[in-house]
């Protein structure tokens, strides 16, 4: 069995999941500012979702003020 082929599909998998990190947090990051939070709570919100991706998501999601 030839394992190049697996290992491909999941450097590709591993990078899909980076690029969606990074949209969800500029997105999370764009739509704190828009709202007109202050410059602190949106560095906040784009630590916490790059480093936490799904729980710093939810928890913004929880949090933002509609």
């Amino acid at each position: 069995m030839d394992f190049g082929i697996f290992f491909m599909l999941f450097i590709l998998f591993g990078l899909a999941l980076f690029i969606f990190n990074v949209v969800t947090s500029v997105w999370a990051y764009r739509d704190s500012k828009r709202k007109g939070n202050s410059q602190t709570f949106t560095l906040v919100v784009l630590i916490g979702t790059l480093f936490f991706p799904v729980a710093g998501l939810i928890v913004y999601l929880i949090i933002r003020n509609d």
